[in-house]
Order: structure tokens, then sequence, then C-alpha cells
């Protein structure tokens, strides 16, 4: 009998020791490692294009300083409110910027309505300073998008939407920013949905693949979501009733005990 139960205890264990082996997709740019020596790829950052909605940062200067006032935001209204200094103060200190409309428009001083769309914070650069230069000898144009927005939903530690204003952010930043996935996501199929065009599309990334850099999609776009699923072992945990493992783990510390009682007691 007590041989009976040294057999189960031992399956026990075994059982136990099975369970501690590593698990495989855990570490990021892990696969082809065969190909170690091989060079890297990398991604070429285009830069995000712009999209209605996007709230954008646009400062310009030139050697005339006087000349260049009209076609900044700060300096338009202290010409236009000369003796409201305090507001003038406050206006420093608060956001300011140019909406792209749902057409794709900014209104700019001075140049009027101009079609932003589509366009990469160079090319929008390039064409502000071209317009200017008839204006202003050679004028310097800064951009900066203020709400470079992203969704990390799944299985992360912190899924939400995170706003930056910084619009160069690549996969592994993003899920940096989300706490990083869980033990259970699965790092072979991420989801990344991007509007495109209109329409919403759908990229398979592995997280898992060493050249994930060379990805066109490496670098997140304004208003990307990224979704991570659970991997298979979530999803089978999922429908067991979690008494069930602790009912399993129970019985094999009651076997145990009772098997070395009976040897023991022989």
């Amino acid at each position: 009998m007590n041989r009976l139960f040294l057999i189960i205890y031992v399956l026990f264990l075994l059982l136990a020791t099975a369970a501690c082996k590593p698990k495989e997709n855990m570490v990021y740019m892990e696969s082809d490692r065969s190909a170690a020596e091989a060079e890297v790829k990398q991604a070429v950052y285009e830069g995000t294009h712009l999209q209605p909605g996007d709230f954008l940062d646009i400062k310009v200067t030139a050697y005339d300083e006087f000349a260049v006032r009209p076609f900044n935001l700060h300096s338009m209204n202290q010409l236009t409110n000369p003796g409201e200094v305090q507001a003038g103060q406050a206006a420093q200190t608060s956001p300011q910027g140019y909406l792209v409309d749902n057409e794709g428009y900014i209104i700019f001083p001075v140049l009027g309505k101009i079609f932003v769309k589509g366009m990469t914070m160079a090319q929008l650069r390039a064409d502000l300073e071209s317009k200017l230069l008839e204006y202003l000898s050679d004028p310097l144009v800064s951009i900066r998008q203020l709400n470079f927005n992203i969704t990390v939903l799944g299985e992360v530690k912190a899924p939400g939407r995170y706003t930056s204003t910084s619009d160069k952010i690549t996969l592994l930043q993003a899920l940096g920013m989300a706490g990083d996935m869980t033990d259970y996501g699965d790092r072979t199929r991420v989801k990344l949905v991007r509007n495109e065009n209109g329409i919403d599309q759908t990229h398979i990334i592995d997280f898992t693949d060493r050249n994930i850099t060379a990805s066109p999609y490496y670098y997140m776009q304004q208003n990307d979501v990224l979704y991570v699923e659970p991997d298979i072992i979530k999803r089978k945990s999922a429908n067991v009733d979690p008494n069930r493992n602790l009912a399993f783990q129970i019985g094999g510390v009651v076997l145990g005990l009772a098997g070395i009682l009976i040897t023991l007691l022989k």
C-alpha cells in the first residue's frame, strides 16, 4: 500500500518539476539566434503623418525679430493686445497651437488656410518655410506635436491611452509606457490597429523576431492601438475552476504526508 502512495507522490513531484519548465517565446527579439552575427536591420523613421485632431506647436524664427512676430501666435497676441501684460505672461505658460480641423487644414497667421493632412512634420516644415520666403529672409520653422496619442490594451501591466509630446515612439517604447507585457502575453501575435487612408487595418507583430526593428510598423503613428493577446495558457486557465488547482495541490500534500506516515508506522 505504501508503495502505491510513494508512486503517486513521485508522480506529483514530476508534475511539479514539469510545471517549472522554462516558458517559450518569453524573450523579445530572441528568434533567429543562429544568425546572431548578422546585422540587425533598422527601420527608417519617416515621421508620423498628420491627421485631423492633431495639435501642433509651430514657431517661426528669422533674422528680423520684429518682422517674424506676426507669424507666431504668442507674439501676435501681444501685438493685438499690447496692454494686457498679465494675459501675455499667462499665454506664455499655457499651451498654444494649431489644431488640424476635420478637413485637414490649419489656420496660420498671414498665410491663411494650409492643407496639412497626410504630411509629415518635415514636409510641413519645408512647405511653411517655402511660403514664408515671400515675407521673411531665411525663415526657420520648428514644429512639435502636443497630443500624440496611442492606446495599449490586453496582457500588459497598465493598459490605457497614453499621450506624449514626442511623436517618435517605437513599439518597444509603447510597451514600456504600459508597464510591459504580463507573463501571459503572446509575444508572437501582437495586433497593431492603424488607420490607413480612412480604414482601420490590423497588422500582426512578432516581438520575438530579432528583426522587429526593420518592420515598417516599428514606429507608432498617431492614434495607433496595440493589443497584446493572452497566450494559450491564459486562455485555457480562463475555463478552469481556480479551486481545482488548489484541490490538486492540497491532494498532493495529503498523499505525500500519508505515504511518509505509513512508512514510519510500518
